[in-house]
């Protein structure tokens, strides 16, 4: 296979960067009627109906025919005594769908007061009611039905029997098919199922992806969180065929409605100046055929969030660009510290929250784009001014403020550091996760294989198996005997699992954790080398952050886990699902693809988001027990710190750095090498190269041993420098210019400790010199005076050491009118 038939085998594997198109439209719930032909009936036609088969009990019913009589009449003579034409407008006037779990209440006060008070008679009486809402007479409000208490059993069976019994029957018995789902959790789905025709009619079939996102929404608010079984639930009627053939897939692709729009980016902050919010949104408009989603998002974030929100924050009514130079300060000091909230636990006490203030490290990254707003608005201004031209203001942000060259060498600094403290303790990371992954893989299997309440022993661990809930039937509970503990070994092993997959596959690649995520079976192509016929593994990234594919040789390491992620992952059938991921980037879901990077939730599969993978690395760092040398707390690897240390170690063992930009699929060989951290070791290394080249330039006689009288003669010239009033300093094996005249010479460094004995010299050559010159000795007069201006100078270069001179103003520089420059240099 030539180059160019791999180029189109590759080119022609589904890429994962397909994208779906994103819908902005949130799917709206059926409006719930208030008028429709079984709610305009008369009393005695409603009547009628439901006193007759399929309504009325039947001979095998324990509710007797007598009791369903007058519960159905008390419940007509309830409503009939409310104000309104149809029996909805009654059942709204009574005030049930507003009163919460008290419901109840409302209508057993009114029997009360009709004289029936016995609790039989108002069972009775909430068994017609069931039956009056099977029958499509009234619909009661979703949020009542969430917090009405009403027994599960009670709706789904009487919705079952008299309103759509051939589309509930088929959703249980799916339901029931599948093996990973609870049976607490298939009645969940059935009576969600039933709440919905009780509160919009119809029935199954009639369901909209609108009608399910209203019922959880209502639960949301109703119970502050999910009750579980959501996602499966629309999966369900999915896969019942209920929606129409353009309805997601899954419950987040519905939920997540695709990238926000200039206007809902910029209203997120809640701007009070208008003007300004309509300028900024129209600015993000005017940008945005040039950028990508993500850099729009974080654009609409600091011109809208960091910056006009946090100036109406602190000066209320502020409406104009022209900032004074006392709020711009202000703004730019507040915007160079960011509030950390961390939780944490100290000596076995609770979780606290405790909140800092840090430097913000990206301070002159969020100048840049306000710096780049006001200079558009000027340029813009000259082409359109009328448009733009109100809004041209002096720029609060000067030309040097945005200057990041300090600031790059600062991140360089930290990004190596952060390299070396990560570099030598991959190893250990490593072998972490691999003994983790063993060891809970050894327990799920002896926990399966033990009943419950036995005790059973692996890895290690003495555990006892515990019987699950009903609600999670599906999991393998165990109990540590020692402190209580209860623990999923099955989420332990997934857990372990995908650490393991994950830190091999980081540390093998260096590949982005967007495109760790956009794996798939797919990715794994081969290449037959021309020359020898080998086939060679090779693994397709789909394009990411530069939009440009490459591939990566897979290494047997490399080929064993990929292996055993296609093994994990593969279904029933022996294919790997089909998933939809969703780039969080660019807020846009991926065309279905078998993707490596998923795993099995309840019941059904989901892909692992980036999100995910730096949880499971964060609990992986946790086992290790390592801490940061720098902070002392434990240590955190980010996906991005393993593409340092690929490329790092990859070019410090030889790989040329053009080849490790293709490999990291950079587009500057500049940045490639800013990933790769210098280390002291690399520094001394290409130091004593540099020493070794330079010694084979020399004469090699420079370099033989010495013999012993060379070196006794080199000890002896160290020995011989020491004299009476300091140190000699001449080379090795140069004569003395001054005839051991030290005082003279220039290379006697003055001992300060010998400065009376200096003094001393001084005076007997001023004594010397009188005598000389009185006796008429001329030729000793000149000698003399020599050795005295020694002496001077010695003891002036001691008084210097001991005394530092003062310090001198040199005055400032002043012109002449000739041009000529003077100073005053006292």
């Amino acid at each position: 296979m030539t180059a160019t038939n791999l180029e189109e085998q590759v080119l022609s594997q589904p890429s994962s960067a397909t994208v779906l198109p994103a819908s902005r439209a949130r799917p709206a719930p059926r409006p719930r009627s208030a008028d429709w032909p079984a709610t305009q009936a008369r009393r005695d036609t409603t009547w009628a109906r439901l006193t007759r088969p399929p309504f009325a009990p039947g001979p095998s019913s324990r509710h007797r025919p007598g009791a369903h009589h007058r519960g159905l009449g008390q419940l007509l003579d309830w409503l009939e005594d409310q104000p309104g034409q149809t029996w909805q407008d009654r059942w709204l006037a009574t005030g049930v769908d507003t009163a919460g779990k008290s419901w109840r209440e409302i209508p057993r006060s009114w029997l009360r007061e009709h004289g029936v008070a016995a609790d039989w008679h108002h069972e009775a009486f909430f068994r017609a009611l069931w039956l009056t809402i099977a029958a499509d007479v009234i619909r009661p409000a979703v949020s009542m039905l969430v917090v009405a208490d009403i027994r599960r059993g009670a709706l789904t069976t009487v919705m079952t029997r008299y309103r759509d019994t051939d589309g509930l029957t088929r959703l249980r018995t799916l339901c029931s098919a599948d093996p990973g789902l609870a049976p607490a959790k298939a009645t969940r789905i059935s009576y969600r199922a039933a709440q919905i025709l009780a509160a919009k009619g119809g029935v199954l079939a009639d369901i909209t992806p609108g009608d399910v996102l209203e019922l959880l929404d209502a639960e949301a608010d109703a119970h502050g969180t999910g009750i579980g079984a959501t996602h499966t639930f629309y999966r369900m009627l999915h896969t019942l065929d209920v929606f129409s053939d353009q309805a997601p897939a899954t419950l987040r692709e519905l939920r997540n409605t695709g990238q926000r729009s200039p206007e809902e980016l910029i209203d997120r902050y809640g701007l009070v100046c208008r003007p300004i919010r309509d300028l900024l949104v129209n600015y993000l408009r005017e940008r945005q055929p040039a950028l990508d989603y993500s850099s729009l998002a974080t654009l609409a974030n600091i011109l809208g969030n960091l910056f006009w929100a946090d100036l109406e924050r602190h000066h209320p009514g502020i409406d104009s660009l022209h900032l004074p130079a006392e709020i711009a300060d202000a703004w730019k000091q507040r915007l160079r510290t960011v509030t950390r909230t961390r939780r944490t636990r100290e000596g076995g006490t609770a979780e606290t929250t405790v909140t800092t203030t840090v430097a913000r490290v990206n301070y002159r990254e969020c100048l840049t784009p306000v710096r780049a707003f006001y200079l558009d608005l000027a340029h813009w201004a000259v082409e359109d001014p009328a448009r733009w031209g109100p809004w041209v203001a002096p720029c609060p942000v000067g030309r040097e403020e945005v200057n990041r060259t300090k600031d790059k060498r600062h991140r360089k600094s930290r990004m190596d550091a952060r390299t070396r403290a990560r570099l030598p303790v991959l190893p250990i990371l490593v072998r972490t996760v691999n003994q983790w992954r063993h060891d809970a893989a050894a327990l799920l299997e002896e926990a399966r294989r033990t009943p419950p309440g036995h005790t059973f022993t692996a890895a290690g661990h003495t555990l006892v198996r515990v019987a699950p809930p009903r609600s999670a039937a599906t999991k393998i509970w165990a109990e540590d005997p020692a402190t209580g503990q209860r623990r999923d070994l099955g989420r332990e092993e997934d857990y372990a699992f995908w650490a393991f997959a994950t830190v091999e596959v980081l540390r093998a690649t260096g590949v982005r954790v967007e495109e760790l995520t956009e794996l798939s079976h797919h990715s794994l192509v081969q290449y037959r080398l021309p020359t020898t016929g080998e086939l060679v593994p090779l693994l397709q990234i789909a394009p990411s952050k530069t939009d440009t594919e490459r591939l990566l040789v897979v290494s047997p390491e490399l080929a064993d886990v990929l292996s055993a992620v296609i093994q994990r992952v593969r279904g029933t059938a022996g294919a790997i699902p089909l998933l939809a991921g969703y780039d969080v980037r660019e807020c846009v879901w991926l065309s279905p693809m078998p993707l490596l990077f998923q795993r099995r939730i309840g019941s059904e599969d989901r892909a692992i988001t980036p999100a995910v993978i730096r949880e499971i690395l964060d609990a992986a760092l946790a086992r290790t027990g390592l801490t940061d040398p720098a902070t002392g707390e434990p240590l955190r690897f980010t996906p991005h710190d393993f593409r340092r240390v690929f490329i790092t170690d990859a070019v410090l063992n030889g790989l040329p750095p053009h080849i490790a930009q293709v490999v990291a699929g950079h587009r500057d060989i500049n940045v490639t090498m800013g990933y790769k951290a210098v280390y002291p070791d690399e520094a001394i290394q290409a130091h004593l190269a540099f020493l070794a080249r330079r010694r084979s330039l020399r004469p090699s006689e420079e370099y033989r041993v010495p013999t012993e009288e060379e070196w006794a003669e080199f000890l002896g010239h160290f020995e011989k420098r020491k004299v009476s009033i300091g140190t000699c300093g001449r080379a090795f094996s140069t004569p003395c210019i001054h005839e051991h005249a030290c005082v003279r010479c220039s290379m006697l460094w003055p001992d300060p400790v010998q400065r009376d004995r200096l003094v001393e010299i001084r005076d007997n050559l001023v004594a010397r010199i009188i005598e000389a010159k009185r006796e008429g000795w001329l030729g000793e007069v000149e000698g003399l005076q020599i050795s005295l201006a020694g002496a001077n100078d010695k003891l002036a270069q001691i008084n210097k050491s001991a005394n530092p001179g003062r310090v001198v103003n040199l005055g400032i520089p002043t012109f002449i009118p000739d041009g000529t420059e003077t100073g005053d240099l006292s």
